[in-house]
């Protein structure tokens, strides 16, 4: 059964607004490799302290939710792209964000939370990389079909 984006992020921000966490499959490869397309499921819980640089939103833009990680705040205006995306920016206030990521569960069951070593090193890991690094390591494994 598939539901109207529209429906479904209007039900995922309801259960944020009452304090409960939201769970669902990942759709998209704009935060490769970290998360994966239709193979991890994110669990996002609403947001209960002060956003910081690092974090990874759920956000609304342009009319649709997002789940992109936060490269820049300046007060209460940030700046936000996908891990896997070297171009694309896009800009947002603390007001559009629904929600943050706290785990990640991969298709093995694992339980991955955000606050956890592992998490941090490998994002940071990641976005330390020189862009066009990042660019060559994602073309790469595309086509050997890794992520």
């Amino acid at each position: 059964m598939q539901i109207c984006n529209q429906i479904f992020f209007e039900e995922i921000e309801r259960l944020l607004s009452e304090g409960g966490q939201a769970e669902f499959l990942l759709r998209g490869n704009s935060m490769r490799p970290l998360l994966r397309d239709g193979r991890d499921v994110v669990i996002v819980a609403p947001i209960q302290d002060e956003v910081k640089v690092g974090d990874v939103v759920l956000f609304r833009y342009r009319g649709r939710h997002i789940l992109h990680r936060i490269i820049g705040r300046c007060g209460s205006r940030l700046t936000l792209a996908g891990d896997g995306n070297y171009r694309l920016l896009e800009e947002a206030s603390v007001t559009d964000l629904a929600g943050r990521l706290i785990a990640v569960r991969r298709p093995s069951g694992r339980i991955i939370r955000c606050c956890d070593r592992s998490w941090r090193f490998w994002s940071r890991a990641w976005l330390f990389l020189p862009p066009f690094l990042r660019r060559v390591i994602l073309g790469i494994a595309r086509r050997l079909r890794l992520f």
